[in-house]
């Protein structure tokens, strides 16, 4: 018998995707479904902590001309 689980459609680049993707493999049980190349359905609940986790992902990747000044 099917099962519901309250989930979030979220739309995104494939770059982004593989981030949430990459967040799932770490906290599994992220992503209900993976639809296509730019949408995923997320569990309702977590949807604060994958947007947490991107912007760690995303500030970590970013470069920042005044690090080098810093010694």
């Amino acid at each position: 018998m099917p099962t519901a689980s309250k989930g979030v459609l979220v739309r995104c680049d494939p770059s982004i995707r593989a981030l949430i993707l990459q967040i799932d493999l770490t906290s599994r049980g992220i992503v209900l479904q993976e639809l296509d190349s730019t949408h995923l359905m997320i569990k309702q609940e977590m949807v604060q902590f994958v947007k947490d986790e991107l912007n760690r992902l995303l500030l970590k990747n970013i470069y920042d001309p005044m690090d080098g000044d810093k010694q």
